[in-house]
Formats: C-alpha cells, sequence, structure tokens
C-alpha cells in the first residue's frame, strides 16, 4: 500500500555507502572507527545528479583524512550492480553524487499506476491518535476573514496527518460559557428594549417586513463613545463600549421581537438576557456549522465549553492544582505559581467575586483532550495574538501532569485582504466586516481553501481578491485546475482514437519526462514532510511546481506523433501526472475539474 521512492533511493544510497566504508575497513584503507551519520540530499540542479551523499564531508574529521581524498576511496569500493543507479560521481570538496538509471524511471510510473489514490499515503504517524482543533470562534457572530484562513489550514492540516497514517480527528470547541457570552446577551438584551420602544416600533412599522433594511436602518442610529467624544447615553440607539454592535445582532433581536412581541420588556434583566441567549446562541452554532460545511469542513465532534462547567471538570481542575501544591492565595484571588513550574509569571486562576478566568475551563478542555480521551497529541490552530496564551497553557499542563510536548500549537498569523492592489480595511465593531460566508460568495471555495493555504501559517497572507476569481495562469489554483483538465482532454481525445495506455512496458529518456517522475517520486517524502512540520502549504507550492514541469514536458515531447512505445510511455505518464495532481487536490478538498 506504502511506495516512498525517495526514501527507498535514500536508504539504497547509504547501504551501498556503508558497503563501500566496509570494505575500506576490511582492506586497512581506513581506521575502524565510529562514524558520524551522514545525509542524503536531492541536488537542486539534476547535473550534479539525482542525491548526492555527505559521507566524506562528515566523516574525514573522525577518520583523519582530506574529504576529497576519502571520496575518492568510498568511489572505488562502490558496487553499483543490481542497484537503481547508472553511475557515482566525486563532485567538489567530497560529495557522492548518484546518478539514477532507467529502472527507477519507469517503477515510479507503474508503481503509481498501480496504487492511484493511494500512492501518497505512507504510515509516518503509525495510527496515532490526533486531535487537531481549530476554528472555534466565539459562537455570538459570524465568522471572520481569520477563522477563514485558520479552517483552511486546520482541515488540510487533518487530512495531510491522516494521509501520513495518523488517525486524525477534527473538533470545533464553542465558547458558550464565560465573558463572550454574557456581552452577547447584553448586546441582544440592548437592541430588544431598543424595538420595544417607540422610536423602534416606529423603525418596524417603517420597514415592515424588510428585515435587511431594518438592520441597515437601525445600525446607522446607532451612536457610540469615541476618543472624540461622549456619545449621549440617553439617545435611544446609544450603545456602550462593552457590547456587539453588528446587524447579526440586530436581526437576532427583530426576530425574537416577532415571536415575542414586548412581553419580555417587564422581566428581570437576567431573564431577558437568558431567554435571548438561550434563542440567538444555537442559531449562531447552527449558522456556524452551515459556513462551514459550505466551506466544505465537517468536524468530528462539536465540544462545548458548557459541558466542562456542568460536569465539574472545571471545579476539578481548580481541586487538581491546589491538591498539587501549584496555587496560593493573594488579595483574596487564587493564583497559580507559574513562575516555579518554569512560566514568566504567576496569574490568576480564581478571581476574588470567586468566578474562574478563562484559562480554568481551557484546562478543563485540554485534560479532557489528552487525559480523558487520550489523544496522543493536541494540536490547536490559534489566531495571532495567542502566543502568550500558548505558554501558559503549557505550563498549565504541567502542572497538570500532563507532558507539555503533547500539546502543538498552529500560529496563524494576520490575513490583509487586497482588491485593486489595495488593503480592504476591515473592523471588529463594525457592522459590515468582511465574514466567511460573504467571501465565499464572491471567491470560488476551490480557490480561497488553496489560497489560504498558499503561504506559511506563521507568515503574514495578502489575499488578492482580482486574483482569487481570475481564471489565468496567473491564478495558482486556476494553473493547476488547468493541468488536470488538460490532461483529461488529452487521455479522452487519444481514446476516441483507439489509443489508450493498457500496461505495457514503459521507458523514459528525455530530460523532460525524467523531471516531471523526479518531481512526482518525491510525493510521499513531501507528505511526511508537510506531516512532520503541520505544514500543508506545502502541498501547494508542490503541486504548482508539478503543474508548472507537467506543462514543460507536454509542451516539449510530442504525444500524438510519437512511435508507439513513445506515445504509450508518455500516456502513461500523463495519467500518473493527472492521479498524483488529483490526489492532491482531494486532500485539499479542492475540485479536480475534467473539462475547463
Amino acid at each position: 500500500m506504502y511506495y516512498n521512492a525517495v526514501n527507498e533511493v535514500k536508504n539504497e544510497i547509504k547501504e551501498i555507502i556503508m558497503n563501500a566504508l566496509g570494505k575500506l575497513t576490511a582492506e586497512g584503507e581506513i581506521p575502524s572507527e565510529p562514524l558520524p551519520a551522514f545525509s542524503v540530499t536531492i541536488p537542486a540542479d539534476s547535473a550534479h545528479g539525482d542525491f548526492s551523499a555527505n559521507t566524506a564531508l562528515v566523516a574525514a574529521k573522525v577518520l583523519k583524512t582530506n574529504p576529497r581524498a576519502l571520496g575518492e576511496k568510498i568511489c572505488k569500493e562502490i558496487d553499483l550492480t543490481g542497484t537503481l543507479f547508472d553511475k557515482v560521481e566525486l563532485a567538489g570538496a567530497g560529495f557522492l553524487n548518484f546518478f539514477l538509471g532507467e529502472h527507477f524511471f519507469s517503477s515510479v510510473v507503474e508503481n503509481v499506476l498501480d496504487l492511484k489514490e493511494d500512492y501518497g499515503k505512507t504510515d509516518l504517524g503509525a495510527g496515532k491518535r490526533v486531535l487537531v482543533e481549530f476554528v472555534s470562534a466565539n459562537p455570538t457572530g459570524p465568522m471572520h476573514i481569520g477563522n477563514a484562513r485558520g479552517g483552511a489550514i486546520g482541515d488540510c492540516l487533518a487530512s495531510l496527518l491522516q494521509t501520513a497514517g495518523y488517525k486524525a480527528d477534527r473538533e470545533f470547541y464553542i465558547n458558550d460559557a464565560g465573558n463572550q457570552v454574557a456581552k452577547f446577551g447584553k448586546s441582544l438584551d440592548l437592541r430588544y428594549l431598543q424595538l420595544c420602544k417607540d422610536e423602534g416600533q416606529k423603525i418596524i412599522g417603517e420597514c415592515k417586513d424588510d428585515l435587511e433594511k431594518l438592520c441597515d436602518v437601525i445600525y446607522e442610529k446607532t451612536v457610540t463613545d469615541t476618543e472624540e467624544c461622549q456619545a449621549d447615553k440617553n439617545d435611544p440607539f446609544y450603545m456602550p463600549e462593552d457590547v456587539y454592535l453588528g446587524r447579526d445582532i440586530i436581526e437576532h433581536a427583530k426576530n425574537f421581537y416577532d415571536i415575542n412581541g414586548a412581553a419580555f420588556i417587564d422581566k428581570s434583566e437576567d431573564e431577558r438576557r437568558k431567554a435571548l441567549v438561550d434563542y440567538a446562541l444555537p442559531l449562531n452554532e447552527k449558522r456556524l456549522e452551515t459556513d462551514l460545511l459550505k466551506y466544505r469542513i465537517k468536524y468530528d465532534n462539536w465540544f462545548k465549553e458548557s459541558s466542562l462547567h456542568e460536569s465539574g471538570a472545571v471545579k476539578d481542575v481548580i481541586e487538581h492544582l491546589k491538591a498539587g501544591g501549584h496555587t496560593y492565595e493573594k488579595d483574596g484571588a487564587l493564583w497559580l505559581n507559574a513562575e516555579a513550574l518554569g512560566g514568566e509569571q504567576d496569574f490568576v486562576l480564581v478571581r476574588s467575586n470567586g468566578f474562574p478566568t478563562y484559562i480554568v475551563p481551557d484546562i478543563a478542555y485540554h485534560y479532557n483532550k489528552l487525559v480523558t480521551r487520550n489523544y496522543d497529541t493536541a494540536i490547536d490552530v490559534l489566531g495571532a495574538d495567542h502566543h502568550g496564551y500558548v505558554k501558559r497553557m503549557r505550563v498549565c499542563l504541567k502542572a497538570m501532569g500532563i507532558d507539555e510536548k503533547r500539546l502543538d500549537v498552529v500560529i496563524c498569523q494576520m490575513v490583509m485582504l487586497v482588491r485593486d492592489g489595495k488593503p480592504t480595511k476591515l473592523s471588529k465593531r463594525s457592522g459590515k466586516a468582511i465574514t466567511l460566508a460573504t467571501l465565499l460568495d464572491e471567491v470560488p471555495i476551490d480557490n480561497a481553501r488553496f489560497f489560504f493555504n498558499l503561504r506559511a501559517a506563521d507568515t503574514h497572507l495578502d489575499f488578492d481578491l482580482d486574483l482569487a476569481v481570475e481564471e489565468s495562469a496567473k491564478n495558482p489554483v486556476f494553473y493547476v485546475q488547468y493541468a488536470h483538465a488538460r490532461i483529461c482532454r488529452l487521455l479522452g481525445k487519444m481514446a476516441d482514437d483507439g489509443i489508450s495506455y493498457k500496461g505495457e512496458p514503459v521507458s523514459y529518456e528525455t530530460e523532460e519526462e525524467k523531471a516531471l517522475i523526479r518531481k512526482i517520486a518525491e510525493y510521499p517524502e513531501l507528505i511526511n514532510e508537510a506531516a512532520r512540520e503541520y505544514s500543508p502549504f506545502k502541498l501547494t507550492k508542490y503541486v504548482y511546481e508539478l503543474a508548472q514541469i507537467f506543462h514543460k514536458f507536454y509542451d516539449s515531447c510530442d504525444i500524438k506523433a510519437a512511435e508507439n512505445s513513445v506515445k504509450l510511455s508518455r500516456l502513461a505518464l500523463c495519467e500518473v501526472s493527472r492521479i498524483v495532481i488529483k490526489n492532491i487536490l482531494s486532500l485539499l478538498k479542492i475540485d479536480a475539474p475534467e473539462k475547463m
């Protein structure tokens, strides 16, 4: 099931070199000394060999000899009989450059044709259980553009880990408790009361059943305090700073009013806010799920923060930390002695009012992941402002007796939307910030998922809205999809003429053919590398480069007019290229069109 040509070649080179060193030792040409590990790499220029080993350079010091002289001795003892190589050359200060024989290229094509959709899968993860938690946006409003990037990265990371042999699950952590929900309730309450007042009733009458118009009117009438001046707090549409101003809040309040009228205006504030939250929060959670499904993200589990409070897990964390001697009281609050655990500074766990800080349920959640559900590793995909949080959480895990190395974190840097070459500014308090849903109304899902994985997560991303919808070779996802469609069109036309590859022996001689096969051979090892580094962006980079090499091959190597055996070999190579492109796009949950 698994085939990793690059790994097999590297292992064979190491065996060839070790056999040569063994002969040199037996002949007394070099002393019998433990040698340091050497590396086998792929040179940037295939003219310098298909693979290169630095054995002579790293062993020369131990053997007290010149690297080039040692390299010459190794080369003389190397036996390539029955191997994948035609020749080995000594280069530079002592590099051993190996050149692949024809059998390698034909075997790669044949193996890919045999494995098809399983090509690229590896056993790196050996079935280890990994939980990838990503997006986890507060259910108090729609998802923003940062969630869109985190969603694409987190979802593709989970698929990447599955391809590399891990048992990877996707999870959304719903923050349905704490300050954010209290803020949500306050925002809904104020908007509901505004609708119940004479001014609100008048707007309802003027807008009739046009909810969008009503939201716009009320939003435009809203006044808030600014740095320049203080708003009139008696204004019927005054909103304080500590609330959400989005139009979605007005929409929820109006729908709640349509159901209940002014029946809640005489209720207590707590009762009214609870009713509003109980009505609106499930709708927001459902909207999150709907938007994410549209984005092709389906979670294995939706985990609610409230369940940790209800089960007593939050209280258990506090008691566990106390029992372990990791806490102390100061100014009526309970503190974690973080400095003693290697943290930068101590911090509060329970406020003087008796309420835990946000970190406590988060500790309980990670304990649930790593102990209760016993995942081998928990991966959190977080926003750019979470560096301090990660350090704190690692200290907390240590205090709970959990190996902090079992928590891995991917930090997603900010996204800047660019239109007409200029940044499109967004505001968190604005009612018209671009959300995931509105982005997907403008940018095709394929393009959004590809673009958000174009750069490493820890680098800033300029998302070019114009390029993302452009249907040209400048658009990387269009370019890759076109390569797949181009192959499908070719294979279809040839099949219509009664010509298709049916398992005949294949052989390859041109550099364009070999360059394409070399790239295809790299794919399984790339999966391992990307999985180790949690870097799905390596897949978009690789498939784009693969498309480039394929287009060069297609334009340089005639297929239709070639001699029959050459024609069939090239058709087989085209099919192999199609398989690999489709496998990568499928992993990224991007369509591989057969026509464009």
